[in-house]
Order: C-alpha cells, then sequence, then structure tokens
C-alpha cells in the first residue's frame, strides 16, 4: 500500500500568501512617510479627544463628549494599523476619512447651541488635518498594481526559509 506524498506545511499558498503580507506590511510600516503618517493620526486624534479642555469649550457638553469620543475612535482606528494590519488599513483609513468628515460638521449637528467661533474653527482645523491624514494613509494602505498578479494575488513566491 502506496502512502501519499507528504506536503510541508511551509509550501502551502496560503501560508505563503500570508508570508508575503507580513512583509509587505514590514516594508510599509518600516518607511519614514508611513510613520509619519501613524504619528500624525495618533496626535490628531488624541488632541481632537482633549480639544475641549484645550481650546475651553468643555462647558458645551454634547460637542465636548462628542470631540472625545469621535477622537479616541479616530486615534485607535488610525495608530498601529500599518504593521499589523496592512490588508485593512485602506478600509480603516476611509473610516477615519468619515470621522474627520464628521468632526468637520460636529459643531451644527450636535444637539444646542454649541456652534460658536471656537467651536466651529478648531472643528474645520483638527477635520481637515484628520481628512488629509486619513486620505495620505488609504494610499499607503492600497496594495500596488505591481505587487499583485493577473489573478489577484500576490505574484512572487516566498524565497525565504527557515533560519
Amino acid at each position: 500500500m502506496a502512502t501519499p506524498p507528504r506536503s510541508d506545511m511551509a509550501t502551502h499558498p496560503d501560508i505563503i500568501a500570508m508570508r508575503e503580507r507580513h512583509e509587505m506590511a514590514e516594508r510599509t510600516a518600516s518607511t519614514p512617510r508611513a510613520q509619519a503618517i501613524e504619528t500624525m493620526a495618533l496626535l490628531t486624534g488624541l488632541y481632537l479627544a482633549a480639544s475641549p479642555w484645550i481650546t475651553g469649550f468643555n462647558n458645551l457638553s454634547t460637542l465636548a463628549v462628542n470631540n472625545l469620543i469621535t477622537g479616541i475612535a479616530y486615534a485607535l482606528l488610525m495608530s498601529g494599523g500599518f504593521g499589523r494590519a496592512y490588508d485593512r488599513v485602506h478600509s480603516m483609513a476611509w473610516a477615519a476619512c468619515a470621522l474627520s468628515v464628521w468632526t468637520i460638521i460636529a459643531p451644527w449637528a450636535v444637539a444646542g447651541d454649541v456652534s460658536t467661533t471656537k467651536t466651529v474653527v478648531n472643528n474645520v482645523i483638527v477635520g481637515v488635518i484628520g481628512l488629509l491624514t486619513a486620505l495620505m494613509a488609504a494610499s499607503i494602505g492600497r496594495p500596488t498594481d505591481r505587487s499583485r498578479g493577473a489573478s489577484g494575488r500576490m505574484s512572487a513566491p516566498y524565497a525565504g526559509g527557515r533560519s
């Protein structure tokens, strides 16, 4: 009775594709541009969360709570995504774009009369910075045509081995 040939798990096509994606994520996350965008995104989210207390409109509770929640969500969404979830960075960046647009329109959309000069200027500037940062992250997170073959899968086989 003949035994079927045993395949090594390291040569399985799914394992090879996962290694390629991981290597691409490492290369992308280690570039100065990606690190600068990630840092800018984190600072933008943290500033948005703290902005009611920094600029002095924390007594407008609906907008203060909105900025706190939106800022924390933006910072969590955008920070750390480049290295750990390269395939999802593109989608996360578009979600961050939506949060940035919400930040811009929030002084007029939240309940109560909170559209003062401080709140409008603060939210519009932070929203525009957040939107630009998220668009830059979306451009980094998008897979390039060079890295994909005609079938949509990674084209180059994994050339590395165990060390």
